[in-house]
């Protein structure tokens, strides 16, 4: 019983290990999805008698070229260079009839890059591009997909460097539109045409970012170049070509509508704080000249400055921006208040009949000016009897009989010699002219230019005028033009303001495209 057991299993298993052997040859026998046996032998044949420098369709219509983009990237964007660099994968896609090969529709064979080197390719280039290359980290970042219909689609993973004209008048609040433009270097649009691919023309990866600048838009279209001989052609070969040569070209346009936080905080912030720290000069009082001067000069400098910053990052275009703009602007209203200072010095200097200072008695108990006898002193100075009278007689004898008198001294250029007897006075810096109390008479000699000047004395009362020791202010006073200034200023600034950002930012279309940002 054991013996035919055994004998059995052995037969089952003999029986299972035939059975294997026959499937698997079966299967190595059915013949490939491609209808080959071998895709090497396929492509051979392909290529066999095939010409890689012949266009496809050599002597009929042209070889139509599909392009479509996939920008990963861009950035930077420079304006001191005016381009801009942008990652993406470039897809080419063109029909080859000497490539097709039977099968159905969905047949697709994934080539090796080494096979580009063996069939046609266009010569594509871009016409605005500086320095594009290639990846090719860890290997060429490259492929070539072929179908059974014999077209070719080519996609190369690029980092593209592009010009950008740039029209900064309405930095930074400008809408720059950068183009790309790509055809074929040699051939004309009798050869190749170039076209859009119908599914999609210029795709943008959602996770795209740009530091200073939205894409709003990326418009795209087909254009025909015309160039002359003398673009393309050695003089030796001008009179082989004809007139004028046509060549096929593609053009995408990026709209980029630049950010303004960072320019907001560094530049129109401070401008704006810089033009109301020079207001507070309003409201200081008109004598305070060192501080006055000292902040109308450091709001200057410092807007110079800053100024001066915000163009750093630019080309020195041979306009104005909108920027700069601003920046005047702020600069002008801070030299007005410096003006207006000089205007408010000018009509309230020494001497124009207001008053100052009062003084300081000598004594204690004098402490205190009585407001009349201050307004009778000025009364006596202002109605005429201090005029000068300039004598040939080189002495004159002051009255003796009244020691209470006023004697008025103007200020003038001229110098005095010293007076041997005559106690020393103090000018009186209000009225442009000195008053004090005299209790003794002498007589004294003052020569000028061989001439004396004769003061006269006039009588008054013993408490018109008080003998003066020191000057110090007595108020401060407040000019007419600073009330009007610290009103007429701000609503100025602030109209133009509300006028130039109105223009601006209508004139650049932010107003209708705030749904973009």
């Amino acid at each position: 019983m054991r013996s035919r057991a055994l004998l059995g299993l052995l037969l089952f298993l003999f029986h299972l290990k035939v059975s294997f052997l026959v499937s698997l040859r079966k299967s190595s026998s059915l013949p490939q999805k491609n209808n080959h046996q071998n895709i090497s032998i396929l492509l051979d044949s392909l290529l066999r008698g095939y010409d890689n420098s012949i266009r496809p369709n050599f002597g009929g219509p042209p070889a139509v070229i599909e392009v479509d983009i996939m920008v990963r990237s861009m950035g930077p964007i420079s304006e001191m260079d005016m381009t801009y660099s942008m990652d993406c994968y470039f897809r080419q896609s063109w029909i080859d009839r000497r490539l097709s090969f039977s099968g159905h529709d969905n047949d697709t064979l994934a080539l090796s890059i080494t096979m580009l080197e063996r069939i046609w390719k266009p010569d594509t280039y871009f016409y605005n591009g500086k320095q594009s290359y290639l990846h090719t980290i860890t290997t060429p970042n490259q492929f070539v997909r072929l179908y059974h219909d014999g077209r070719v689609l080519y996609s190369s993973r690029l980092t593209i460097k592009a010009g950008c004209p740039m029209n900064l008048e309405d930095f930074p609040m400008d809408i720059q539109r950068c183009p790309l433009k790509f055809g074929s270097f040699g051939y004309t649009k009798k050869d190749v045409l170039y076209r859009w691919n119908s599914a999609r023309q210029v795709a943008i990866a959602e996770d795209m970012k740009l530091s200073q600048f939205d894409l709003i838009d990326t418009p795209a279209g087909n254009q025909t170049y015309t160039s002359s001989p003398k673009e393309t052609l050695p003089k030796r070969l001008e009179a082989f070509s004809t007139p004028l040569d046509e060549y096929s070209m593609l053009l995408v346009s990026f709209h980029l509508q630049r950010h303004m936080g960072n320019f907001l905080i560094q530049v129109y912030g401070p401008c704006v704080l810089l033009v109301v720290l020079s207001w507070v000069s309003f409201w200081l009082n008109r004598e305070a000249t060192a501080d006055r001067v000292s902040l109308g000069i450091t709001t200057v400098l410092t807007m110079t400055f800053l100024g001066l910053e915000a163009r750093k990052d630019l080309p020195k275009v041979s306009y104005p921006t909108a920027l700069d703009y601003f920046v005047f602007l702020s600069f002008s209203f801070i030299f007005a208040t410096i003006i207006q200072f000089a205007i408010v010095h000018y009509f309230t200097k020494y001497g124009s009949g207001e008053c100052y200072f009062s003084a300081d008695l000598s004594s204690d108990d004098e402490s205190d000016v009585e407001e009349d006898d201050w307004r009778t002193c000025e009364k006596i100075v202002h109605s005429g009897e201090g005029a000068l009278h300039i004598t040939s007689s080189p002495v004159h004898h002051i009255h003796p009989t009244n020691p209470t008198f006023i004697e008025i001294i103007p200020l003038n250029p001229y110098a005095t010699l010293p007076v041997k007897t005559r106690r020393p006075s103090t000018p009186w810096g209000s009225f442009a002219n000195h008053c004090f109390r005299r209790d003794s008479y002498h007589q004294q000699d003052v020569h000028v230019n061989s001439s004396v000047i004769r003061r006269r004395s006039i009588a008054i009362p013993n408490n018109a005028c008080r003998k003066k020791k020191k000057r110090t202010p007595r108020f401060n006073s407040v000019s007419k033009i600073d009330r009007a200034s610290r009103v007429v200023f701000p609503m100025f600034f602030v109209t133009i303001n509300l006028f130039y950002w109105y223009a601006y930012l209508l004139r650049t279309h932010r107003i209708e495209n705030v749904g973009y940002s």
